[in-house]
């Protein structure tokens, strides 16, 4: 049997991560693409030499010509300009939107049967914008950014419980950005609610971390944002789709009324995604609170979009 092709556009540190990650992980076989001559075909020499060390049989290539993305059964875009120091996610949203074009146009015309999987800051105009420039059916464009929010949500968590990471199950909600939604109400350890084990001034103080983890990141590296557990993200979405796997996870994917989001706008909500993409929205009952900051990130992206024209 054919393996599946991956085609990651940009070759950043996302962009390597996600092809190591693809590798071990046995997806398929990876084209990586990027603008930057020789940077991507770099990469991917050193990634080939590390696949017998391993055991990983697949093929990968680096490339300057997106055409070489053809048939690609999944494409996961990270290409853009990253966040430094003192940067919101927003303050990239016109630079990063003559990229996604530009990208989205390449896909429609070479990979016009893929799953595509936007990383791109920020992220839910990103995913919108992705959709409509390459006319894709919304089951087959997502966001990233739900399955990054809940799993520091749950990382936070774990660390503070002293428990493994396994045991809690979380979701954050909303636009992946500092008003994004963690949702207390739906937060369970091995099935025990959140809030039977923390106190509520904790929690507080845990989600606002939650909210600001990006930015930590940024601030800690200073030359960058991070990119091991964003890819880490990506794959776990792209997996569930090569498998069919059917898995639940939040991401950013287009609403036609769920949450009281109309209009096919992008933003963070627990979908199911199996062979077909986004198969389903799953609707929650939330809190009235919970609803009522979803609410206010929902204006945050249309806001976001409205700069788009």
């Amino acid at each position: 049997m054919a393996r599946r092709k991956i085609a990651l556009i940009g070759a950043g540190q996302i962009g390597g991560t996600l092809a190591l990650l693809a590798g071990l992980r046995r997806l398929g076989d990876v084209v990586m693409y990027d603008v930057v001559s020789d940077l991507p075909q770099g990469k991917a020499l050193d990634l080939l030499h590390l696949a017998p060390v391993f055991q990983c049989d697949f093929s990968i290539k680096g490339t300057n010509d997106i055409a070489d993305i053809a048939g690609a059964d999944v494409c996961i875009v990270t290409s853009g300009l990253a966040r430094k120091p003192g940067m919101s996610r927003d303050d990239l949203v016109r630079t990063n939107a003559e990229i996604i074009r530009s990208v989205g146009a390449g896909i429609k015309e070479y990979a016009p049967n893929a799953f595509v999987i936007v990383v791109t800051n920020p992220l839910d105009a990103m995913a919108w914008l992705m959709r409509e420039a390459t006319g894709f059916a919304p089951a087959k464009v997502a966001g990233m950014a739900g399955v990054l929010d809940s799993a520091r949500y749950r990382a936070f968590l774990a660390e503070e419980l002293n428990v493994s990471v396994a045991s809690v199950s979380a979701f954050v909600l909303g636009g992946h950005g500092d008003d994004m939604v963690p949702v207390r109400s739906f937060t369970t350890v091995n099935g025990v609610p959140v809030s039977h084990l923390v106190s509520s001034e904790r929690l507080d103080a845990i989600e606002k971390r939650v909210r600001g983890a990006g930015g930590e990141i940024v601030a800690l590296l200073k030359t960058g944002s991070a990119f091991y557990s964003p890819a880490a993200s990506a794959i776990e979405m792209a997996e569930s789709y090569l498998f069919d796997q059917r898995k639940v996870v939040a991401a950013a994917a287009s609403c036609t009324g769920q949450y009281g989001v109309t209009g096919g706008l992008y933003i963070g909500v627990p979908v199911i995604i199996g062979a077909g993409g986004i198969e389903k929205v799953v609707e929650i009952p939330i809190s009235e609170g919970e609803q009522a900051e979803l609410a206010a990130s929902v204006e945050r992206v249309k806001g976001l979009i409205a700069l788009l024209g």
